[in-house]
């Protein structure tokens, strides 16, 4: 049989050979497409029903409760309240470029490049534990003041508030900005 089969293929023609080639090409762009539409529903239902932004920004938030828990998110408002009565400590989570070319005037930088050694950086072992810190980083998709409050987190500093709006939101508010470092 195997032999009649390698004869067979040997003996026709490339189209035919090309044909066979492609219904198995379409059948599994086909089966890929099915499985991954089944796999991704509430994404495709929200899309048709022009709510795929809402959906995402919710997956978003409930990723964020769960993966960072113990830090409390505020919002654009609560952040300028604080920022205005001197409350907390600002900390800027963007690289350095970033935070010199504009930031929330008071601001600490603490770029990602600098967090694996937060523990050995004068700056941070000078900061209370117990004084609120907010961190922030570019915009509202950016995960990285959540992350770098995680990391202060585990140095010991009890009152971590991650403004997930961003430097992005902050600027397009019309609140002040600073240059420089």
């Amino acid at each position: 049989m195997q032999q009649l089969q390698r004869t067979y293929l040997k003996s026709a023609p490339k189209w035919q050979r090309f044909r066979r080639d492609l219904r198995w090409l379409c059948l599994l762009v086909a089966a890929t497409f099915l499985l991954g539409t089944a796999w991704q529903w509430p994404l495709v239902a929200a899309s048709w029903r022009g709510d795929l932004a809402t959906a995402l920004a919710q997956a978003r938030a409930a990723r964020r409760l769960q993966e960072f828990q113990g830090i409390k998110i505020i919002d654009l408002p609560e952040t300028y309240a604080v920022w205005q009565q001197g409350q907390a400590l600002i900390i800027d989570a963007r690289p350095s470029q970033d935070y010199q070319e504009l930031h929330i005037p008071g601001a600490v930088n603490l770029p990602p490049d600098k967090w694996n050694d937060l523990d050995r950086l004068p700056l941070v072992a000078g900061w209370d534990r117990q004084q609120s810190l907010v961190v922030y980083c570019s915009q509202e998709s950016c995960d990285d003041a959540l992350k770098l409050g995680r990391r202060l987190q585990a140095l010991g500093f009890a009152k971590i508030l991650a403004f997930t709006g961003g430097f992005r939101a902050w600027d397009e508010a019309g609140y002040p900005v600073d240059t420089g470092s």
